[in-house]
C-alpha cells in the first residue's frame, strides 16, 4: 500500500470485544482514518482459549478498519494484558570506560540491569527505563555526554507467559497479519489519556476491562508500577446474571443501559424489565437491586488494586490522582467509587492528541486501540521485530554479534 511506513495500526486483543484501530502519521500528527470492532469470543481474562475464534474476530475486525480507512493492514502492534503479566523493577551499575558517558554505555548499563533470572516459560515483553545515576547525582533522564566515572539504571521489567504472548501473535499470524511489536496494555493506555503533566506529578492510569483490570502507574513522565488484576467488566455482568436469574446476553444490557455503582442516587420507585429463563416470564424488579449488586463488586476490584499499591509502596507518589478508562469505566458511578476507595481525585479518561476521527474513539473503550498507534508512532522504526520468527537462539546470536561489534 501507498505510504505504508506512515500507517500504523494498534490492535486492542480484549476479553469482550477486538478493536483495530489504523492511525496516519504526518510529521507530529497522528490521524485516526479507520477503527473496526467485532466481539471477541476466544478469549478468557485477557487469555486466549481458542484460537479459531479469535482469528475470525482478528479478522472481522480488520476488514472493517481497512473499509473505513481505504487501506490495507498487514502489520500491527498487539496489545497484552491477563494475570499472567508481571512487573518488577531492578538496577545495573557500570564503570564508564571514556570520559563521558556514550550510547553504548547506556546500553550496557540496561543490559546490566535487566540480567536477572526469568523462568524459562516467562517472556520479557518490556524494559522501561526509569531513570539514571550518574556518580551519585539521581533523577537524570539522559546521561548520554555527561563525564563520568559510574553509571547506574533503574528499570522496570514487564514479564508474561511464553504460551500466552505467542498464542496471540499466532492469532495474528492466522489473520495475515505481522506483527511489530507486543504491548502492555496500560501502558498503552496511558499514552492515550494521560496529560505530561500528570505522568510528571505522579498519578495512576486504571484500565477496567471486560476481563482484567489493569493498573500502572507514573511519576516524572516514567512508569513506575505495573499490575494486572484478572477481575473486570465480566465479573459485573455474572454477578448480575446470577443475582437477577437473567440471560448473561441480557445481564449485559441490563447493566449498560440501567447499571449504576451508585444505590444511593437510585429513587426507590425505579424499576427494570428482566427477561426470563428458559421461556419464562420476564418480571420487574426495582433497580435498586442492581446497584447492591455493582456497588460492592466495584468497591472488592478497587480495594485490591489499592491493597497492590500499598504492597508496592506506591501510595505517596500519586499527587495527580487516578485516571480511570476502558469499557466498564463507562458504567455510572465509577468515578465516584475510585474516589471514596482511593481518596484521591479520579477522571474518566477519554483519548487525547489525535486527530482525524477524534468524535468516533472518544470514548474510554478505545483507548488502549489509539494508545497503540500513539506507542507505534514514537517507537518504530528502531525496535521493530517479528516474533514468529523470533525464539531464543536466534536472540542470543543477535546479542553476540552485537557485542562483537561493539568489541571490534
Amino acid at each position: 500500500m501507498a505510504g505504508q511506513e506512515e500507517i500504523i495500526v494498534g490492535l486492542d486483543i480484549g476479553t469482550t470485544k477486538i478493536c483495530a484501530v489504523v492511525g496516519e502519521v504526518s510529521g507530529n500528527d497522528i490521524n485516526i482514518i479507520g477503527i473496526g470492532t467485532h466481539p471477541s469470543i476466544g478469549l478468557r481474562k485477557g487469555v486466549v482459549v481458542n484460537i479459531d475464534s479469535t482469528v475470525q474476530s482478528i479478522k472481522k475486525s480488520v476488514e472493517d478498519a481497512e473499509l473505513m480507512a481505504g487501506v490495507e493492514i498487514s502489520s500491527v502492534y498487539a496489545g497484552i494484558a491477563g494475570g499472567h503479566i508481571t512487573g518488577f523493577n531492578s538496577r545495573g551499575i557500570i564503570a564508564i570506560k571514556g570520559a563521558e558517558v556514550t550510547q553504548q554505555d547506556v546500553d550496557r548499563v540496561i543490559d546490566a540491569a535487566r540480567a536477572v533470572a526469568i523462568p524459562m516459560d516467562r517472556e520479557v515483553i518490556h524494559v522501561l527505563p526509569q531513570e539514571f545515576i550518574v556518580d551519585d547525582h539521581d533523577g537524570i533522564l539522559d546521561p548520554v555526554g555527561m563525564a563520568a566515572v559510574r553509571l547506574e539504571a533503574k528499570i522496570h521489567i514487564v514479564t508474561g507467559a511464553v504460551t500466552s504472548a505467542h498464542n496471540i501473535v499466532k492469532c495474528a499470524n492466522r489473520a495475515g497479519l505481522d506483527v511489530c511489536d507486543i504491548v502492555l496494555e496500560s501502558l498503552a493506555s496511558g499514552e492515550a489519556v494521560m496529560a505530561e503533566e500528570e505522568k510528571e506529578l505522579g498519578a495512576a492510569l486504571l484500565d477496567l476491562g471486560g476481563g482484567t483490570s489493569d493498573l500502572a502507574i507514573f511519576s516524572n513522565k516514567n512508569i513506575k508500577h505495573t499490575f494486572v488484576l484478572a477481575l473486570g467488566g465480566n465479573n459485573l455482568t455474572n454477578d448480575i446474571a446470577i443475582g437477577l436469574r437473567a440471560p448473561l446476553a441480557e445481564a449485559e444490557n441490563i447493566k449498560k443501559i440501567f447499571g449504576t455503582c451508585l444505590t444511593r442516587n437510585i429513587s426507590p420507585d425505579e424499576t427494570i424489565e428482566v427477561p426470563g429463563l428458559g421461556g419464562r416470564k420476564p418480571r420487574r424488579l426495582s433497580r435498586q437491586i442492581l446497584g447492591e449488586i455493582l456497588e460492592p463488586r466495584m468497591e472488592e476490584i478497587f480495594e485490591l488494586i489499592q491493597r497492590e499499591i500499598y504492597r508496592a509502596g506506591m501510595e505517596n507518589i500519586m499527587t495527580s490522582g487516578i485516571v480511570l478508562t476502558g469499557g466498564s469505566a463507562l458504567l455510572d458511578g465509577v468515578t465516584d467509587i475510585a474516589e471514596s476507595v482511593f481518596n484521591l481525585p479520579a477522571r474518566l479518561g477519554r483519548p487525547q492528541g489525535i486527530g482525524g476521527l477524534v468524535d468516533v474513539v472518544n470514548n474510554p473503550m478505545y483507548a488502549t486501540g489509539v494508545g497503540l498507534v500513539l506507542f507505534g508512532a514514537q517507537h518504530q522504526p528502531d525496535n521493530k521485530f517479528r516474533i514468529r520468527d523470533t525464539n531464543i537462539f536466534h536472540r542470543v546470536m543477535a546479542r553476540m554479534k552485537k557485542w562483537f561489534k561493539d568489541i571490534v
